[in-house]
């Protein structure tokens, strides 16, 4: 029996220390052909000549109709998710259909075990803001993420103050107008595993997220 198989992956495109990749929905197709036999066509598994004849179906049958007042169900797009990160991983972005989301490593914001900002942290979120602009976004949330070393309860408070401290650099670029939503969710959420410190360092981090707006 020979097969035929035919799988679609995701595609990875680098250049200039970005990596791009795109997430779409994976499809396998299998065939399968048989020797022909000396009596006569081969015919695929599951499919031979049966002495019985086919069972009659009828049309008019109750069960095969949709009860009165019964509805088919909406139809629904499935968001295509796109996810952007630099080469250290130190900044992702990903896009669906509906949002939009940075998430900045916190190494590249903050010291070590501090919310304040670093000298560098003003040109990344810069970005970010010109982001929000384009979108005419009027919400932004802004969520802090720690890694599950140290106590629970230090890590929401670190993790608040720095989303905290995110949002003062935003709102000064894009605005009071905008409503804000602030979170510190600690160690809760992670994105990567806690056991490595490749891992820890990708889950300690800010996320700025809001709508996609209809310029894009």
């Amino acid at each position: 029996m020979k097969s035929i198989h035919t799988q679609h992956r995701a595609g990875h495109l680098v250049g200039r220390g970005i990596a791009v990749a795109v997430l779409l929905a994976g499809a396998t197709v299998f065939g399968a052909t048989t020797a022909l036999a000396d009596d006569g066509p081969s015919v695929p598994p599951g499919t031979e000549a049966s002495s019985e004849p086919p069972v009659k179906l009828d049309s008019n049958d109750p069960d095969l109709k949709m009860p009165e007042g019964g509805t088919l169900a909406p139809g629904k797009v499935l968001d295509i998710i796109q996810v952007v990160e630099d080469e250290g991983g130190e900044e992702r972005r990903e896009d669906t259909n509906a949002d939009i989301k940075f998430a900045l490593q916190s190494e590249v914001l903050f010291g070590k075990d501090s919310a304040k900002l670093s000298s560098a942290a003003n040109s990344r979120i810069a970005a970010i803001a010109a982001e929000i602009k384009k979108q005419n976004a009027s919400k932004v949330r802004v969520f802090g993420f720690t890694d599950n070393l140290g106590s629970s309860a230090h890590g929401d408070v670190l993790s608040k103050q720095r989303a905290e401290a995110v949002h003062g650099v935003l709102e000064k670029q894009v605005g009071s107008s905008i409503t804000f939503e602030i979170r510190g969710y600690g160690e809760q959420y992670p994105i990567a595993s806690n056991t490595t410190e490749e891992g820890r360092k990708k889950n300690r981090r800010v996320e700025v997220s809001f709508p996609r707006g209809s310029s894009s």
